[in-house]
């Protein structure tokens, strides 16, 4: 099938979408969050045209893809399959979605009947980023720790943003399978005292500590109001920690020692010899501070199983679209 006309605006060549076996027709990606969308159109030579919207200016999810499908100039009838990845939970049927922080419902049907498209799979937002870290090209990953990886073991992929998700992916066949989980609600185990008076901090505001109370956008501000008394924007947190020596820079380095714990827990707990990939917005800002911060350290300390946990290959996924890298690949699997 032919590409789109070159250079119309948000058209873009990406060699993470590459040699997918689209037998001659158009896929359809979005990655829908609590503030912006992000669409896509791939073809077999990769995504062939992309455009993000901000939810605010626009009733509803429909209304959105309705602007993208003008704005490409692509028919409908050349699209012939899509996945949407939603930040919400997804109906037991998997046919509908109503997005967490938005009042938006989205469902697969009605898509459908209204634009004349195949029916759009629906998938939950983490787990289309977790298919596009373990798919994600070499140049999209920063190695932390080069391990011993096996091919056919699982891989795990985590991801610290508004919250802190998980995910399990296990090799199928010539694909993948993804198993979501909600390890980040499990109980937060402090691994010092520093810890232990972050956990009791956090207790008497809210009772049962889970890791994602610490390891996640949420974590940052409380991990600071602790040690600073101050409350601040993570943004700014993380600004301030990069900048000068003091307070916020403590709070970073407590966060990603807690979030290294977490991960390599979570990498014992399903035998992650395939790869650990750490996602989400909060890696990819903390990028200059990871490699030399407590994270490895944590992530590594696990006792009798430390020699284990060491030959774990891990590694930080640097890409602002890997949502809709991963629906635009669940859209063929």
């Amino acid at each position: 099938m032919n590409l789109p006309p070159q250079g119309r605006p948000g058209a873009a060549s990406d060699a993470s979408t590459q040699g997918m076996p689209v037998e001659g027709r158009y896929i359809l990606g979005a990655d829908v969050g609590g503030t912006k969308t992000l669409l896509g159109i791939a073809d077999s030579s990769g995504l062939v045209f992309e455009r993000r919207y901000e939810n605010a200016a626009h009733p509803g999810f429909p209304a959105v893809l309705d602007a993208f499908l003008a704005d490409s100039g692509i028919a409908p009838r050349a699209i012939g399959s899509g996945c949407f990845a939603l930040a919400g939970p997804i109906a037991d049927d998997g046919r509908s979605a109503r997005l967490t922080n938005l009042p938006w419902t989205v469902d697969a049907a009605e898509i459908a009947r209204r634009f004349a498209l195949p029916e759009p799979r629906l998938v939950n937002d983490f787990a289309a980023a977790a298919m596009g870290a373990v798919t994600a090209p070499v140049d999209a990953l920063v190695t932390l720790q080069r391990g011993e990886p096996l091919a056919d073991a699982p891989r795990l992929v985590v991801g610290a943003g508004t919250g802190l998700g998980m995910a399990i992916v296990l090799p199928q066949g010539e694909g993948w399978r993804i198993v979501a989980g909600e390890g980040g609600h499990a109980g937060f185990a402090p691994a010092d005292a520093e810890q232990a008076a972050l956990r009791d901090f956090l207790f008497a505001r809210h009772g049962r500590v889970t890791w994602e109370r610490v390891v996640s956008g949420p974590g940052l501000v409380h991990i600071a109001e602790h040690l600073t008394g101050a409350v601040l924007a993570p943004a700014e947190i993380v600004a301030r920690s990069l900048a000068a020596d003091g307070g916020e820079r403590r709070a970073v380095d407590l966060f990603l020692a807690a979030y290294g714990a977490f991960a390599g827990d979570m990498a014992l707990a399903c035998l992650a010899r395939g790869g650990v990939f750490i996602a989400g917005g909060i890696a990819g800002h903390l990028l200059p501070a990871l490699a030399d911060s407590r994270f490895l350290p944590a992530f590594n300390d696990k006792a009798e199983h430390a020699a284990l946990a060491a030959r774990m290959p891990v590694h930080a996924v640097v890409d602002d679209r890997l949502g809709l890298h991963g629906a635009l690949r669940l859209a063929i699997a």
